[in-house]
């Protein structure tokens, strides 16, 4: 089942016995997607839409949005329009979470979904059915944390583009699978030896980012990224289910709960009190703020997450991201901002 956001109750695929796939793009220049989304829309959606256009999600069973932004649901609709899909299924998510009607009105919205998903599988899911998606989900989750306390470090045990490839990977990979392979990573990164330097502590904040060239230069010129706050980084996996007698309330609270996407961050921003935390426990020293062009909810968030990391004494450089990344001019931006830090080309 395809996912066009990390806001889809994977719990309830895994509890069908289905593969959650998040649909992502390719980084490539396209010239298919004119027709359906505008092009002032940001290139993360478009790039999207494109990869179903090119047949190259042609093995999906279905898909499913749970209601983030409209760029994204433009896609979806036209992804559904367009793209020959056995199932779809619209999950009319709140972007109002700060609100004690949050909860009930997504338990209500999750029930019909899992009514869907029942009709998909032709099968009626359990309560025992229901405890092995959350237990699935929640056991990835404690793992990829665990990972994750190993970039706290003075030196931490993988790099940024490893965490990258752990978390996007579980975003595509059976989730029973993905923790095994997590349980052996964790027996090996006590007794690693780690043969570069860890250079400036960094965060990287923003748009949804799986560009794996890109945080690859930025660990080139004396950086290490050890930690993140985007949607297929900490914001996807951060918090667990509260398991409960009723399962679909305990699940629809997780994503009530879980760190917001700007979308829903509001009347309160709840999310640059988590940022800061964030940079606290990982002792970050700079912090690189990244927005996919055209991207209506980060743009807005920009000024004052900017702000919000001025007063605490941290450093930040902003970048627009497109389809494909201009690397070169980004590492000249990169190793500039570096500077300030006293940092050279270490690596």
């Amino acid at each position: 089942m395809g996912c066009f956001c990390s806001y889809v109750p994977e719990e309830i695929l895994v509890a069908g016995n289905i593969l959650p796939v998040r649909v992502l793009g390719s980084h490539e220049p396209q010239n298919v997607t004119e027709p359906y989304l505008f092009g002032m829309y940001c290139p993360f959606c478009r790039d999207v839409l494109a990869q179903g256009l090119k047949g190259r999600y042609d093995y999906l069973d279905g898909i499913t949005l749970s209601q983030s932004c409209l760029h994204i649901r433009q896609s979806f609709i036209a992804w559904r329009e367009h793209v020959e899909v056995p199932f779809n299924y619209y999950i009319y998510m709140p972007n109002k979470v700060q609100t004690k009607a949050a909860t009930p009105y997504l338990k209500t919205e999750f029930e019909k979904y899992k009514a869907h998903v029942e009709e998909v599988v032709g099968k009626e899911l359990t309560d025992d059915d229901l405890d092995r998606g959350i237990a699935a989900l929640n056991r990835n989750r404690e793992l990829m944390h665990k990972v994750y306390e190993y970039r706290k470090g003075d030196t931490p045990m993988l790099t940024g583009l490893e965490a990258m490839y752990m978390t996007v990977s579980g975003m595509w990979v059976d989730k029973d699978e993905h923790s095994a392979e997590m349980e052996k990573v964790l027996e090996q990164l006590p007794d690693r030896q780690m043969i570069r330097d860890t250079g400036t502590r960094l965060l990287v904040v923003g748009s949804e980012n799986d560009d794996t060239a890109f945080i690859d230069m930025v660990e080139s010129v004396g950086a290490t990224v050890v930690v993140d706050d985007h949607c297929t980084g900490t914001r996807w996996f951060w918090n667990s289910v509260e398991t409960g007698d009723d399962r679909i309330n305990s699940i629809a609270d997780r994503y009530i709960k879980r760190p917001p996407c700007p979308t829903k961050d509001w009347e309160e921003r709840w999310r640059f009190p988590h940022i800061l935390q964030l940079c606290k426990d990982f002792n970050v020293e700079g912090a690189i703020v990244i927005q996919q062009k055209f991207c209506d909810p980060h743009e807005c968030d920009i000024m004052p997450l900017r702000k919000t990391f001025d007063e605490a004494n941290i450093p930040s450089l902003f970048l627009e991201f497109d389809v494909t990344v201009p690397i070169g001019q980004f590492k000249v931006r990169v190793e500039a901002f570096l500077e300030m830090f006293g940092v050279d080309d270490l690596f």
